[in-house]
């Protein structure tokens, strides 16, 4: 079965537009858990305009399943990554003003720089993955800076997909083969929803696990976070 880490920047962002603490982000984490999410994610920018800094660690301490922190990996974003010893950390090159991730790793060009996080990540007991396009040149220069996994970015998949475009599923799949040649784990991500999500794992060979925001908060909204998590996990085995 497929994990299911289950983002909860979409909370922070209604909790960050009124000030205070509701809803509460903490309270996500726990109940994404009770309601059989497999992990928690968290994607702290500089700015902190979502999930903070204090955020990640307040959370640590209740994660009774998995913690995948994401992020650029900034001097600060390590330092706390290296105090909260997550589960997995997934190196994401958004840069500061992005909205939203929107490209993965060039592991080519990036492989000394990208090697030396990963190598500090190992070395305090931290799995790595690595954001990538589904590109087979990004995953072989993946697979050259010793990370555990890789993500790949699945933007352009679900835009397709919404168009009836099933065949924008094929560069996954051969990214996908290649990384399982190469030993590297299989993560995903970005605009996966209810509606492509048992599409996608269907046609991924060993994909470990999908990290999920946007469309399940969205879809939380009217089916309630319970029901839809229930619904993920059936579509992911």
């Amino acid at each position: 079965m497929t994990k299911l880490s289950v983002n909860i920047n979409k909370i922070a962002t209604l909790r960050n537009a009124r000030g205070g603490n509701s809803p509460s982000v903490l309270q996500a984490a726990i109940d994404v858990q009770k309601f059989g999410a497999e992990g928690v994610t968290v994607h702290p920018r500089p700015d902190e305009r979502h999930i903070r800094y204090k955020d990640a660690f307040d959370i640590q301490p209740i994660i009774t399943t998995e913690f995948n922190i994401e992020g650029n990996p900034i001097d600060s974003f390590l330092k706390m990554v290296f105090k909260i010893k997550p589960t997995q950390v997934t190196l994401v090159p958004d840069a500061v003003d992005a909205i939203t991730s929107n490209a993965g790793w060039d592991t080519v060009t990036h492989k000394s720089f990208l090697s030396e996080i990963i190598y500090e990540c190992k070395r305090n007991n931290i799995r790595t993955s690595i954001f990538v396009d589904p590109t087979i040149a990004m995953i072989e220069g993946a697979a050259e800076t010793g990370t555990d996994r890789i993500e790949l970015y699945t933007e352009e998949f679900a835009a397709q997909y919404d168009l009836g475009n099933e065949k924008a599923i094929e560069p996954y799949v051969n990214c996908a083969v290649r990384a399982n040649e190469l030993g590297l784990g299989i993560n995903a991500g970005h605009d996966l929803s209810l509606e492509n999500i048992r599409f996608f794992k269907e046609n991924i060979p060993n994909l470990l696990e999908v990290s999920i925001g946007h469309a399940l908060i969205c879809e939380s909204i009217y089916m309630g976070m319970e029901h839809v998590i229930t619904q993920y996990l059936g579509k992911l085995k």
